[in-house]
């Protein structure tokens, strides 16, 4: 028989808790639940979670925070759970590492959903990539460390990525001189189809420029394609060491 995924909810309101659980049940999922931060750590320390459910709203230390600190350690998927419906607490969400979000209230179906996308993309391997010969993505003068989510110079000068920069450039990297679109990048970034009025793909593109130094009046390594998406414009080379680091 099949290992079912286990999902962890962390949400203080003991309602939303039982329900999840139950529904996640209901359907194939193992489910497990935590009130706050500290039973989070218990609970991961204790069960091979596959994906953490976390709401933004919590009692001691709030969900960016376990977020962000849970990505320090570890690439678990996370959907981040909100009551804040502003674009800017979505966008710092995603920043923060979060793969996706929800609005509070939402239908659980769509939860369902946006979970099994999650895990379907999360376990697909990178097309034309070895991940246990390419620890580090070379381009235009750069390394991408895709172990310890950095970027790295050939005179060793390291650059820490947010969550979303690293995704965003991964992804890029994985389709040198090709035009990715904002649905595709979405797609693989969030896990969701773009909406009109979300603006995470190009802030995250700005601020990944600022990164690279690469002008964002007149970029010539992630170029926009008008009505299209992003390119970017350089060869890649996947090699085990980091000349740079070594």
């Amino acid at each position: 028989m099949d290992k079912q995924d286990c999902i962890l909810i962390v949400d203080d309101e003991p309602d939303i808790r039982r329900l999840l659980v139950d529904y996640l049940a209901r359907n194939g999922f193992e489910a497990l639940a935590a009130a706050d931060g500290r039973t989070m750590w218990q609970q991961l320390q204790q069960h091979a979670v596959d994906l953490l459910v976390l709401d933004l709203m919590l009692p001691g230390t709030d969900g960016l925070t376990l977020c962000r600190d849970l990505r320090a350690k570890s690439n678990l998927p996370v959907i981040m759970l909100t009551a804040r419906g502003e674009e800017t607490d979505r966008i710092l969400g995603i920043e923060m590492g979060a793969d996706d979000y929800l609005v509070k209230p939402f239908n659980p179906r769509e939860l369902l959903a946006r979970i099994k996308s999650i895990l379907r993309r999360t376990r697909a391997l990178p097309p034309n990539l070895q991940p246990e010969s390419s620890r580090y993505l070379c381009f235009a003068g750069w390394c991408l460390d895709t172990a310890e989510r950095v970027l790295c110079t050939a005179g060793g000068v390291v650059t820490p990525l947010s969550g979303g920069e690293f995704r965003l450039l991964r992804v890029l990297l994985e389709h040198p001189n090709r035009v990715v679109t904002r649905d595709q990048l979405m797609e693989r970034i969030h896990g969701r189809e773009a909406e009109a009025y979300d603006r995470a793909i190009d802030v995250q593109v700005s601020r990944l420029r600022q990164r690279l130094g690469d002008d964002s009046r007149e970029p010539q390594l992630i170029k926009t394609v008008r009505g299209e998406g992003y390119v970017l414009a350089s060869a890649v080379t996947p090699q085990a060491q980091c000349a740079g680091l070594a």
